[in-house]
């Protein structure tokens, strides 16, 4: 497949999975007593709302990128840290429990297809699609659960801290962001690896569980 045809695929599912994304934080902060995303305009399934431009363009250049965050006020929430750290997992979660749809339904389409007919036509297209919605689903929620700034991996690290381990942790937030866009930016110019090191183990397990 070449690139133009496999960005016709991705671009369509990336905006959907990141939409879902973001939108599955603000809603779940709306729940917990935060309505801040609201207030804002966020609570909407709008990829205009959700996208950033230069995150999307990142995506398909180095293959790491990002939505506009979804605005929260963790002050709202009833526990502060619990709260905050339900809140970004509704996002990764929301990335799986995609992943999970899209691989029942690729399997309830190979029970219906002929096998001969899979690879050929519409069909093709078809189980392309689906492909890369379970692949890229599973890498956004596998890359988000990295417990550093600003992923939502290190806001679920906090909810299992101590009070005082949590204020010194998120006290070096903006530290561990820089950390992580120096790692980015070492790892794209140096082809070093290792963000594919980080998730491509899990990402085959997960891929091969879900559509083998």
């Amino acid at each position: 497949m070449n690139t133009i045809t496999s960005l016709l695929y991705q671009i369509p599912i990336l905006l959907m999975s990141l939409t879902i994304h973001e939108y599955s934080h603000g809603i779940t902060a709306y729940y917990l007593g935060d309505d801040t995303a609201k207030r804002a305009g966020r609570l909407n399934l709008n990829p205009i709302s959700h996208i950033d431009p230069i995150g999307l363009l990142m995506l398909f250049i180095v293959h790491i990128g990002w939505a506009k965050p979804v605005p929260i006020n963790p002050f709202n929430f009833k526990n502060y840290k619990r709260d905050t750290a339900i809140t970004a997992a509704a996002g990764p979660v929301s990335n799986f429990l995609m992943a999970i749809i899209f691989s029942i339904i690729f399997h309830i389409l190979q029970g219906i297809i002929p096998a001969e007919s899979i690879m050929t036509g519409f069909s093709k297209t078809i189980f392309f699609a689906l492909y890369y919605a379970v692949l890229i689903n599973l890498a956004l929620g596998i890359f988000n659960l990295i417990p550093l700034p600003p992923l939502d991996g290190s806001k679920i690290l906090g909810g299992f801290l101590t009070d005082k381990q949590y204020a010194s942790y998120t006290a070096r937030e903006r530290q561990g962001a820089m950390i992580l866009m120096i790692v980015f930016a070492a790892d794209y110019m140096l082809h070093l690896g290792l963000i594919r090191a980080i998730i491509e183990a899990p990402l085959s397990f997960f891929i091969n569980l879900l559509l083998r």
